[in-house]
C-alpha cells in the first residue's frame, strides 16, 4: 500500500528545471580564470546537482582555496546571466498544480543559494506553488543536501517524517533524505542515472513527470 505524502520537498536543477547551459557556461568561465579550457559543455553535465566547490575538488583536483575562488568566479557568471539560461521542464508546472490541488504542501530543498533558487523560481513564475524554498548559504556554512533538508524540515517544523518525501535527480537528493529519515524518489529526466539512484538506495524510481504523478496519486 503506497503512503500518503502531506510534504513534498523538490530539488531544483534536474528536477523542475533543466539548468544546464546556465551551469555550463558558469562552469566554463570559472575554470578559464584558472586557464582550463572547456569546449564541450557536456563535459561539464557532472557539475548538476552535487554542491559546485565539491566537484571543483573531485574533477579538477582543486585545492579547497582553489575551489573558493573557483566557486567566486562561478558565481560572476551565472548571477548576472547564467542562471536564467535555464528551461523548465515540459509537464513540471501541471504536476506543481495537480499537487496543489490534491492539498499537499511543497518546498524546495536545493543545493543551490537559497537567494539564486529564489529568484530562478520567480523568473519562471513558480514560485507561488511553494510553501517554502530552501537553499544553501552563499557563505557554505549550509551546503550539502542532507543539511539543506534538514533545514526545510526544521523550518517548516515537520516532525511527522514519514509524511514527507524528497524528490530529485542525483545520488545527493536520496542520500540527504535518507541521513534524514524521509522516503525518497529518483527522477531519470534531470541528470542521474538508474544505476546512481539504485545505489543511493532511492524507495521509488520514476523516469517521467507523469510516473511522479503515478506514485503520488
Amino acid at each position: 500500500m503506497k503512503k500518503e505524502y502531506q510534504y513534498l520537498l523538490l530539488d531544483l536543477d534536474g528536477t523542475i528545471t533543466d539548468p544546464m547551459i546556465g551551469i555550463t557556461r558558469s562552469v566554463q568561465y570559472a575554470l578559464s580564470f584558472f586557464g582550463i579550457k572547456v569546449l564541450n559543455l557536456e563535459e561539464l553535465c557532472p557539475f548538476i546537482g552535487p554542491p559546485l566547490k565539491d566537484s571543483f575538488k573531485e574533477f579538477y583536483h582543486f585545492t579547497d582555496e582553489q575551489a573558493s575562488l573557483a566557486l567566486k568566479k562561478y558565481r560572476e557568471y551565472f548571477a548576472a546571466k547564467g542562471m536564467f539560461e535555464n528551461n523548465v521542464y515540459e509537464g513540471i508546472e501541471e504536476f506543481l498544480q495537480s499537487q496543489v490541488n490534491k492539498g499537499r504542501t511543497i518546498m524546495i530543498a536545493t543545493s543551490k543559494p537559497e537567494t539564486f533558487a529564489k529568484q530562478i523560481l520567480e523568473h519562471f513564475k513558480l514560485d507561488h506553488y511553494f510553501s517554502f524554498i530552501g537553499g544553501a548559504t552563499l557563505d557554505g556554512i549550509r551546503s550539502t543536501k542532507t543539511d539543506v533538508i534538514k533545514y526545510v524540515l526544521e523550518s517548516n517544523q515537520i516532525t511527522d517524517l514519514s509524511g514527507a518525501i524528497m524528490i530529485g535527480d542525483r545520488k545527493h537528493d536520496i542520500e540527504g533524505a535518507k541521513n534524514n529519515g524521509i522516503d525518497s524518489i529518483g527522477v531519470l529526466y534531470g541528470y542521474g542515472d538508474k544505476a546512481e539512484l539504485e545505489k543511493a538506495e532511492a524507495d521509488f524510481i520514476v523516469e517521467s513527470i507523469d510516473g511522479l504523478k503515478s506514485i503520488l496519486l
